[in-house]
């Protein structure tokens, strides 16, 4: 008996992915403005789908759609990601005490161990958006680790605006040595199944990460007033 076969996506639905795509990418930039019909002359499409996904991109708090004036894409706010910030700790921290509880082998953290081998390999080269693609990596198998899938549904909820937030400071940070350390540490905690010491640890790694997040966003919207 075979399956059924998957549904082609919308235009709406892509016109969803590609903008988003384009919004991370920078090639549509914060502050930026567009009208629906030069987003939909970019995307080969009409502009129903467009204003839909534009309307669903309102909702993730990605654009702004503004009478007559078409879609705003939008700064990343530092009071926002502050925000979005303290929650994920929070949710993160939980994940990682999970793992470190379920007794996972060392062949179930490969992902886990081969993120952090990306990542260090990424900061010897200097190769910062590298580095940013294993980090990516790194959380979410963390946060798959736990074995919650509701923990892993509201993560994924606010990892696209930290992503976006990354992306925009990735060229002005300090190189993230320290973090590749605190990633070590995590791992080591889970192999362990130390779940107190996996927890403690990626609580003050994802506070660190939250301040200089931060306040590299607050000094990038200085200069730009």
């Amino acid at each position: 008996m075979t399956g059924k076969a998957q549904k082609p996506a919308s235009n709406a639905q892509r016109a969803v992915q590609q903008l988003r795509e384009m919004i991370f990418s920078g090639e549509l930039p914060a502050g930026s403005d567009h009208l629906e019909t030069e987003l939909a002359a970019r995307l080969g499409m009409s502009r129903t789908p467009v204003r839909e996904a534009a309307l669903m991109l309102e909702s993730q708090g990605l654009v702004e759609m503004r009478p007559r004036k078409g879609v705003r894409v939008l700064p990343v706010s530092p009071a926002d990601m502050r925000e979005i910030y303290d929650v994920l700790t929070e949710l993160e921290s939980l994940a990682a005490e999970r793992a470190a509880e379920a007794g996972h082998s060392e062949p179930e953290l490969a992902e886990l161990a081969a993120a952090i081998s990306d990542m260090d390999r990424a900061i010897e080269a200097e190769d910062l958006e590298a580095w940013a693609e294993a980090d990516d990596r790194f959380h979410a198998e963390l946060v798959r680790l736990s074995g919650n899938s509701r923990l892993r549904m509201i993560v994924a909820m606010m990892s696209d605006q930290v992503r976006r937030a990354k992306s925009s400071t990735l060229f002005v940070r300090p190189l993230p040595v320290q973090s590749n350390k605190d990633h070590r540490e995590v791992y080591a905690a889970i192999l362990a199944g130390d779940p107190d010491t996996a927890r403690r640890v990626h609580r003050d790694h994802r506070r660190h990460a939250r301040d200089v997040l931060t306040d590299l966003l607050e000094k990038m919207r200085l200069r730009s007033l």
